[in-house]
């Protein structure tokens, strides 16, 4: 189905383990942005900050999918309570093709080495694949950004601009934003501020790559 003919989705990662109670309620208030502003939820499935931002999305209403490994699930344990839907997969990969394909947005939180594999992974897919909107928000992630970009992990050239990428420094900015970039496009992000104030690289342009996260 064409992107434009179906509800626009935004894909949530964020850890188990908050790294403080600010940082669960951003999760939780950008999840509700994001359900008021019409999007579909995608995340893990389970606790954490991917449990407050369920939480925040169901809160107005919104549709909230988990999306978890098929022979992990006993293991990781029971999902969260506000899901409306849930998808089993059988491995990392699909997982990950699962999110990028339906995203129209990326949003980012601090959390373990599995949200900064879902985090390298979505740089990685908005730079070469398709420029997705990738938004970081919470001083976790942001101060994860800093040192990716002051150790050149993470850099802008102009063959590899970073236009799909943005920081959002706090809950009242992310809810001021998500209007403002999705009028009149459909698309989230299009018309969002990147690290150096560049514009959203349009879709066609496909030529665009980020620096790639190490392997």
């Amino acid at each position: 189905m064409p992107r434009s003919r179906r509800a626009r989705t935004a894909v949530f990662f964020g850890g188990v383990v908050p790294a403080s109670a600010d940082e669960e309620r951003l999760a939780e208030e950008v999840g509700m942005a994001l359900a008021g502003a019409g999007f579909a939820l995608l995340h893990g499935g389970y606790n954490g900050l991917t449990e407050a931002a369920a939480r925040g999305a169901a809160s107005k209403g919104g549709t909230v999918t988990a999306v978890t490994l098929a022979d992990k699930h006993p293991e990781w344990g029971e999902f969260n309570p506000h899901l409306t839907d849930e998808v089993h997969l059988p491995d990392i990969g699909a997982r990950l093709n699962h999110y990028f394909q339906a995203a129209d947005l990326v949003v980012a939180m601090g959390g373990g080495v599995g949200t900064l594999h879902e985090l390298s992974a979505a740089l990685y897919y908005a730079g070469n694949i398709r420029p997705v909107p990738v938004w970081i928000t919470g001083p976790t992630t942001l101060r994860l950004l800093a040192f990716l970009r002051r150790e050149k992990w993470l850099f802008e050239t102009p063959t590899r601009p970073l236009g799909f990428l943005s920081q959002v420094a706090s809950a009242a900015a992310f809810a001021a934003r998500l209007p403002r970039t999705l009028g009149g496009t459909g698309r989230a992000g299009r018309a969002g501020t990147s690290l150096t104030g560049a514009r959203h690289p349009r879709e066609a342009d496909q030529t665009a790559t980020a620096a790639r996260p190490a392997a």
